[in-house]
């Protein structure tokens, strides 16, 4: 069973405090930021535990969804993400057309703006431009979220095209969530979650004007020769997740973005539960967790989300 957390209030000094951070942008983006920060469970914590579901897009439905045939339906999702009481729902153009009418005025909406498919998977990959801001207004999104691969030869085109994405949308008034997932031909394999790598995929994603950064648990591995030699020489703790993360959260302006950490493939629920600790510990502004989720039975999963809102809300009370 969840621990009991005293729900915060709608609205929050850490929610103020956190907005004062993006005075650069619209009453609009603001707004919408608002929204989604207060919203749900953690809701004016500051805390974020957001549902996505790009998977049957990037991994394949059958991978995806078997586990759970319940998650066929993209409707499913979204009541999952209103039945645990997410921050927010991440989902593909083609699922939004089928969630938004139900839900959009109920749940923020994060529209998935790119997209990479699993069938062929080259050394330099490139997810395809899938929507645009124009779909997520129609829509009634809070926010929309691209993909980029730092370490890719095609990551000057994504960081063009997030650009142009990022324009938009402060335009509409349209928070800019980035998935920065490092892979291709620049990194090894065990680099795309090295903590040096990780971290300056955050910094790449705040530079590019991102509101809210998506990046994986940095491990302990450290990828450029240059960065271990400044790390060992300033002494940066790195030997706990919870260490790695301050660095990775530090790298993002000083933590003054907001940094989420995804849940990764399906794993156990000790786990899970043990990397949110660790991620929160470190001062993570939250998890974006889809397969460790929506695999599980529903009344599951709702007990593992609310378990990790328990830890992410505990944290701010320490």
């Amino acid at each position: 069973m969840s621990t009991q957390i005293a729900m915060p209030t709608r609205s929050s000094a850490r929610v103020d405090e956190i907005l004062s951070w993006y005075q650069d942008d619209s009453p609009q983006t603001l707004a919408n930021l608002r929204r989604i920060l207060e919203h749900g469970r953690t809701g004016g914590s500051g805390k974020l535990v957001v549902l996505p579901v790009d998977q049957g897009f990037e991994h394949g439905p059958t991978r995806s969804f078997a586990p759970n045939p319940a998650g066929y339906d993209p409707r499913y999702h979204a009541q999952l993400a209103v039945d645990a009481g997410c921050s927010a729902h991440a989902l593909p153009l083609g699922a939004c057309k089928v969630v938004s009418p139900e839900f959009a005025s109920d749940l923020p909406l994060i529209l998935k703006c790119n997209s990479a498919d699993g069938l062929y998977v080259g050394t330099d990959p490139e997810p395809a431009v899938t929507a645009g801001v124009e779909d997520a207004v129609r829509l009634g999104c809070a926010a929309v979220g691209f993909t980029i691969y730092p370490g890719s030869s095609a990551r000057n085109r994504m960081y063009e095209n997030l650009r142009r994405l990022a324009r938009d949308a402060a335009d509409a008034g349209l928070p800019l969530v980035v998935w920065s997932y490092p892979r291709g031909s620049g990194v090894s394999e065990q680099g795309r979650t090295a903590v040096d790598v990780v971290a300056y995929a955050a910094h790449l994603a705040c530079q590019l004007g991102a509101h809210i950064v998506k990046v994986k648990p940095p491990t302990d591995v450290i990828e450029s020769a240059a960065a271990r030699k400044v790390l060992e020489r300033s002494g940066t703790p790195l030997g706990t997740l919870a260490e790695r993360v301050r660095h990775v959260v530090q790298s993002a302006f000083d933590g003054h973005r907001i940094v989420i950490f995804s849940g990764g493939a399906a794993k156990g629920t000790e786990a899970v539960l043990e990397e949110n600790r660790q991620t929160a510990l470190g001062g993570g502004f939250g998890t974006i967790m889809g397969r460790n989720s929506f695999q599980r039975p529903h009344d599951e999963a709702v007990q593992l989300l609310h378990d990790v809102m328990d830890i992410h809300l505990a944290a701010t009370h320490d």
